[in-house]
């Protein structure tokens, strides 16, 4: 998750350009954009949304596994009463070949199981993905939106990290801090949390 929070904000600058205009009095400010993150009530919604469907996938596979353990079950029994020695010939061998039946059942089903659990949880990385840079732009643009209305010049992510996971931000001179301003606003607008019916009703 933490590769996703990198700057979002002007950085883009050469040092030259930053230099000259220090001249002007550039106004610039911090923000921890992992901060908001947690803090958008969007996050805690795309979570939810994740952990029901991880739930759901548990569930199927446990059925899966269910059926799987009967099986072996089934195996195991009809290969002991295989090798009864007082058994004829001819239901022994009707023995063996349920047996291998059984076998080959067990390990087409245990194949797709591997295969779903590998599917569902391509999908749920997909979606987990797709909705959290949703929730970044919406953050960056209320990012934008503060910092224009302060008038600041650039706005920096001191939480970005480079691709080698150094951070990328390491001293700002006179640089102001907005997260906290943020996070008393980032939720402005956002739906009222349903209240839960009460047991009964």
């Amino acid at each position: 998750m933490k590769r996703l929070l990198v700057p979002f904000l002007a950085l883009a600058v050469s040092f030259g350009g930053i230099a000259t205009a220090q001249q002007g009095r550039l106004k610039v400010a911090t923000v921890d954009m992992q901060a908001l993150f947690q803090a958008y009530h969007k996050t805690k919604e795309t979570r939810d949304t994740i952990q029901g469907d991880v739930e759901r996938v548990k569930k199927e596979q446990e059925g899966r596994i269910t059926k799987l353990g009967d099986l072996e079950k089934e195996i195991m029994s009809l290969k002991k009463q295989s090798e009864d020695p007082s058994l004829a010939d001819a239901k022994r061998r009707e023995l063996q070949n349920s047996t291998q039946v059984k076998n080959q059942e067990y390990q087409s089903l245990r194949t797709e199981m591997e295969e779903f659990l590998k599917r569902k949880d391509r999908a749920v990385k997909e979606q987990m993905l797709l909705q959290m840079k949703e929730i970044l732009e919406e953050i960056r643009g209320k990012v934008q939106k503060h910092a224009e209305s302060e008038g600041y010049d650039y706005v920096l992510d001191k939480t970005g990290t480079s691709t080698s996971q150094v951070p990328i931000l390491l001293y700002t001179k006179d640089a102001t801090d907005i997260t906290e301003s943020l996070l008393k606003t980032i939720n402005d607008g956002a739906p009222a949390p349903a209240e839960k019916k009460e047991e009964g009703k």
